[in-house]
C-alpha cells in the first residue's frame, strides 16, 4: 500500500471521536467479535471455490494456490469459471484482473486509515479485500481499524484455504460435480457477496446492465470476453447519469435565467409607469 499522510478524522487513541457516528466506546472485543463473524461468514465460502475449481478441470494444487497466491474471490471464480467454459486463459486471467482492481483503491484508502509500518505493508497489502475494506472503514480509530483489519484478514485468509482444500479434495471424491449440480455454487456465492452491496440505484443499474451484457455476449462470443465487456457498465452507467445531471443543471440555469429577466423587465415596467404618472 502506498504510503500516504493520516488524515485529519482518524484518532490513533481509543476514545478519539467517531467517524460517521459509529460509537465512541467500542471496545476490541467488539471490533474483534465484528471481525470474526466476517471472516468465518465468507470464509467458508472458499469451500464452494475449492470444489468449483477442481470441478472445472484444475488439479488441488492449482486450486490451493490460487487460493494462497491470488486471495480473492470474486477474481479467482472467474478465472476458473471462463477456463471451465473453454476460454482462453490470458482472456480469464485478464478478467480476473479486472475484477482485482478494485484492491488498489481499497488501499489508497487503507494506507490513509492504517498507516501501518513500512515492513509490514507488503503482507498486509496481501489482505487489501472488500471484506477487511469493509471492516476497517467502519471503525471509528485508527486502532480499531487496525485491529478489525488484522483480524479480518487472518480468519479470512485461514479459513477461506483451508475449505479450498476441503472443497478440492470433496470435488475430486466424488467425480462429476456437474451431476451433482455443484457447479452452481460459485456463481450462488458470489451473488450471496455481490447482492448487499447493492444499496443505491447507480449500483443496482451497473450490476443489471452487467448481467445483460454477459448473458447476452455468452453465445457470441468467446468464454471470458463476455466479463470483459461486462465490466463497461459501470462507465456507460456513469457517462448516463453525468449526461443527465449536466441537462439538469443548464435547465435549472436556463429557467433561471429566463425568470430574472421576466421579473428584470416586470420591475422596469412598473417603474416607468410610475415616472409617467
Amino acid at each position: 500500500m502506498a504510503e500516504q499522510t493520516a488524515p485529519a478524522d482518524i484518532r490513533t487513541t481509543e476514545g478519539a471521536p467517531p467517524e460517521h457516528g459509529a460509537a465512541v466506546d467500542k471496545t476490541d472485543a467488539a471490533v474483534v467479535r465484528d471481525a470474526l463473524g466476517v471472516g468465518i461468514a465468507v470464509g467458508l465460502s472458499g469451500f464452494a471455490f475449492g470444489v468449483t475449481s477442481a470441478g472445472s478441470g484444475l488439479t488441488v494444487l492449482q486450486t490451493c494456490a490460487l487460493s494462497l497466491l491470488v486471495f480473492t474471490g470474486a477474481s479467482q471464480f472467474a478465472l476458473v469459471g471462463a477456463l471451465a467454459a473453454g476460454g482462453n486463459p490470458l482472456t480469464a486471467a485478464a478478467g480476473a484482473f479486472f475484477l482485482g482492481v478494485r484492491n488498489a483503491f481499497y488501499g489508497l484508502r487503507l494506507s490513509q486509515l492504517l498507516a501501518l509500518p513500512r515492513a509490514v505493508r507488503p503482507f498486509a497489502a496481501h489482505w487489501v479485500i472488500d471484506e477487511t475494506s469493509a471492516v476497517s472503514l467502519a471503525q471509528p480509530t485508527r486502532r480499531s481499524a487496525r485491529i478489525g483489519f488484522t483480524v479480518t484478514g487472518l480468519s479470512l485468509y485461514v479459513l477461506w484455504n483451508l475449505t479450498t482444500l476441503v472443497g478440492a479434495l470433496g470435488a475430486e471424491a466424488i467425480g462429476d460435480t456437474d451431476a451433482w449440480g455443484i457447479d452452481a455454487a460459485g456463481p450462488a456465492v458470489f451473488l450471496a457477496l455481490l447482492a448487499p452491496m447493492l444499496k443505491s440505484a447507480t449500483e443496482r443499474m451497473v450490476a443489471g446492465l452487467a448481467v445483460v451484457l454477459g448473458l447476452g455476449l455468452l453465445p457470441v462470443l468467446p468464454a471470458g470476453v463476455p466479463v470483459l465487456v461486462a465490466a463497461l457498465a459501470a462507465p456507460a452507467v456513469l457517462y448516463i447519469q453525468g449526461r443527465r445531471q449536466a441537462d439538469t443543471s443548464i435547465t435549472s440555469t436556463s429557467t433561471s435565467t429566463s425568470t430574472s429577466k421576466s421579473t428584470s423587465q416586470s420591475t422596469s415596467t412598473s417603474t416607468s409607469q410610475g415616472a409617467d404618472r
